[in-house]
């Protein structure tokens, strides 16, 4: 079936969604598309001179993409991008259809695709990146992705097979993505005789305390199998470390500092150091990439500041072990002092709820007003009371089991002056958002 036709339904389906208030069209017309020509992307993108950067990784996609498209269109580049959570196939196959001149082709100049860890494979099978940033490897899901062994060789094997045209942007800190390139560079090498450019980031800002390391995820040789040594740690198996036994260590870094940091966080200077790689591998003057950081506004439910009724209401996602903790300490340098959690079990967030025991709540205590909600709600409300005790559990915890009801009660505990922080795992914060907002974004 010819692509015209495809395009067409497609953004009629779109428009239709749009109108009707069920989303932004953001992932049928890709399902269109693809189920009309299974190799739609790759026909798109083939008669195109867009640039494309791919973003992957378990935490900071999104946030990593938007300080990447700002910065790019601060220099006055034309950019689409897919939107958040329309992260498979399907989803890069409505952006570039959406996206598309009467003719059937890209003009913009550049297309960021945010990639989910497991479809990531499936799409560098149809699409061939200019720039391939991989932010680290952390639990996530695993009912649905398995170990993250499991992920990182698949990566792995379909890196191998990119062309020479493609940069790696890997994460130095994290072993398993370090070696992503490290591994894949020298296999290029022998069999082929070209070599993949790999830039690494870092973040100096590591510190010694074992605490940090709670939940981490990788502290195994990627090559060898051996235990690694830590020299410092940001969190999680994040840091400089090495192999003792194979001698493997981390690579040298190309940026691992900048100078403005647009959102609170740890985390979030990792994906603000990836961003200024990439822009600034692409030449562009470093004073407009600072007038982008400063201008730039989160990402939903990425520390959104929303107002609702009269409050402020700041969502920090928080869908694993890692996630939730860098989202705990952030709030905690904020002063936060009162919180609701909203912990879901649905396809989004994975079934498996254990990762709640990883969590680290030493500070729980500190807060006036802790609400709790969500599928698993008493779930959630046994992890507070084990780590409050029975008595401070019944003085400061409030469980609901309707989103609502436990929004609307925890917005009225705040005062005009104070922040409301809500920590929700995926699904559930596209439906706070939805009652936040009264708009659906998916």
């Amino acid at each position: 079936m010819s692509n015209l036709p495809l395009i067409t339904l497609g953004k009629t389906v779109s428009k239709i969604s749009k109108t009707l208030n069920r989303g932004n069209g953001s992932t049928w017309p890709g399902h269109i598309a693809l189920k009309g020509n299974k190799n739609f992307i790759r026909d798109i993108l083939s008669r195109s001179q867009t640039k494309i950067i791919i973003v992957a990784g378990t935490n900071g996609k999104t946030t990593t993409s938007a300080l990447i498209r700002k910065g790019l269109e601060k220099n006055g580049k034309m950019v689409i991008q897919n939107a958040s959570g329309a992260n498979l196939l399907n989803g890069i196959a409505s952006t570039l259809l959406l996206n598309t001149n009467a003719k059937g082709k890209l003009s913009q100049d550049f297309a960021i695709f945010e990639v989910d860890e497991n479809a990531l494979p499936l799409v560098l099978n149809q699409v061939s990146p200019d720039y391939l940033v991989l932010l680290n490897l952390f639990r996530d899901q695993l009912d649905r992705y398995g170990e993250i062994n499991t992920i990182a060789q698949k990566w792995k094997d379909v890196i191998a097979k990119l062309p020479e045209k493609t940069t790696l942007i890997l994460n130095a800190d994290d072993p398993q993505i370090a070696y992503l390139g490290l591994s894949n560079v020298r296999a290029r090498n022998e069999a082929t005789k070209q070599s993949l450019d790999a830039l690494y980031f870092s973040l100096n800002e590591n510190n010694s305390s074992s605490k940090n390391q709670e939940a981490a995820d990788s502290i195994s040789c990627p090559k060898c199998g051996n235990k690694l040594i830590f020299e410092t740690i940001t969190f999680s198996h994040l840091g400089k470390w090495k192999c003792p036994s194979c001698g493997l260590i981390r690579p040298k870094t190309s940026l691992s500092s900048y100078p403005i940091y647009p959102l609170s966080g740890t985390y979030n200077k990792y994906n603000t150091i990836a961003a200024a790689l990439v822009l600034k591998n692409l030449n562009f003057n470093e004073d407009i990439i600072n007038k982008a950081f400063q201008e730039f506004k989160p990402a939903f439910g990425r520390q959104e500041l929303i107002e609702f009724q009269g409050k402020k209401v700041q969502l920090f996602l928080s869908k694993n072990p890692t996630s939730f903790n860098q989202s705990f300490a952030t709030i905690i340098e904020l002063k936060a002092k009162s919180i609701l959690l909203v912990l879901n079990d649905r396809i989004p967030d994975g079934r498996d709820i254990s990762w709640i025991w990883d969590t680290d709540l030493s500070v729980l205590e500190d807060f006036k007003h802790i609400f709790v909600t969500g599928d698993r709600v008493y779930d959630m409300a046994l992890r507070m009371k084990y780590e409050l005790g029975i008595m401070n559990y019944e003085k400061k915890v409030e469980t609901f089991e309707d989103l609502k009801e436990a929004i609307d009660a925890s917005v009225n505990s705040v005062s005009e002056n104070e922040t409301l922080y809500l920590l929700p795992t995926y699904s559930a914060m596209l439906d706070a958002r939805k009652i936040l907002t009264g708009k659906k974004i998916l």
